[in-house]
């Protein structure tokens, strides 16, 4: 198998995980600038079409294929994936998001024998693990924290692991290599965070002026556009999580599986009638590459965002 053509992301951490599916894509267009990625949503795969995404193309190019859920592939596909795997076609890197635990540790288990590269990606619960997650976010962006202001970002900010490695990017961005806790207070503390998860209930819910309109407003107000896409993100991927979930599994148990609680599960069932798995798919991939723009990737932060918005409602209305 060639390097990295099959790579295997166990774990249910949101963040690590798009991170480690944005470092397989940034190393295929690193060496070809117009790799093509699908991203395949729950249930996105049916019987055949693993062969059909794979084969070359008339123009050429590379392609990433990234399999999310893929322990809700069910026997058949997972044995059509580990075929492929055994022999993968040249010019294609595949993906497979496993959660972990028991159900489809079968594939994950062949994709690991057939020399698949691994990277782990486990649910950071404690509260310590978030302060050092803190720590070493502001460390990955060129700065340095103290103690207290590690401590009182997570206070302020709260536990969502990709709303905290927002406003470590935007500390230090606007405050150099030293972080204190005067410098947190001064962004953070006390601020109406829900400006940003305006925006992404109106991009949700298909409202694309009323969206646009809060967009505008937020970062009139100055949020950091991190921490819209941040939200953006939460959004997105919490109707990829429901959506994906066990049909039959209702109450706790579906909180418990999802670890949601039961009111937010509720409100996301409410959000995701007029969405398909591909347009959740296409959400998915539009707030990856808003990420990517906002953290220097674009020149126009505000127009990657408006952009984003815009992709997103789309993808809620295409059938």
């Amino acid at each position: 198998m060639p390097a990295d053509a099959i790579t295997l992301i166990v774990g249910d951490e949101e963040l690590l995980v798009d991170r480690a599916v944005g470092d397989v894509v940034a190393a295929a267009r690193a060496d070809d600038p117009e790799t093509e990625v699908v991203d395949l949503g729950p249930g996105g795969l049916e019987p055949g079409r693993l062969a059909e995404l794979t084969s070359p193309s008339l123009f050429g190019g590379g392609k990433v294929l990234v399999l999310r859920a893929a322990q809700d592939l069910g026997k058949d596909l997972s044995a059509e994936v580990l075929r492929y795997a055994k022999d993968p076609a040249e010019g294609v890197a595949l993906v497979a998001v496993h959660p972990g635990g028991a159900k489809g540790k079968a594939l994950a288990d062949g994709l690991a024998k057939l020399g698949a590269r691994r990277v782990s990606c486990p649910k950071i619960t404690k509260a310590g693990e978030r302060i050092d997650f803190v720590r070493g976010e502001i460390r990955r962006a060129g700065g340095k924290i103290s103690p207290d202001g590690a401590h009182n970002l997570v206070e302020a900010v709260g536990n969502d692991l990709r709303s905290l490695a927002a406003a470590c990017s935007q500390l230090v961005a606007d405050n150099g290599g030293r972080i204190d806790d005067a410098a947190v207070a001064r962004y953070y503390r006390g601020r109406a965070e829900t400006t940003g998860f305006n925006v992404a209930d109106e991009a949700i819910a298909g409202r694309l002026a009323e969206a646009l309109e809060q967009l505008r407003w937020a970062l009139a107000t100055g949020v950091p556009p991190v921490l819209i896409v941040s939200a953006l993100a939460r959004g997105v991927r919490g109707l990829a999580k429901v959506g994906g979930a066990p049909r039959g599994a209702r109450g706790a148990s579906l909180a418990k599986e999802l670890g949601m609680p039961p009111w937010q599960i509720e409100r996301v069932q409410r959000q995701l009638r007029g969405w398909t798995g591909d347009g959740v798919a296409r959400a998915l991939m539009a707030v990856t590459e808003a990420d990517l723009a906002v953290k220097g990737g674009a020149a126009d932060p505000a127009y990657a965002l408006e952009k984003t918005v815009s992709t997103i409602v789309a993808a809620r209305a295409a059938r």
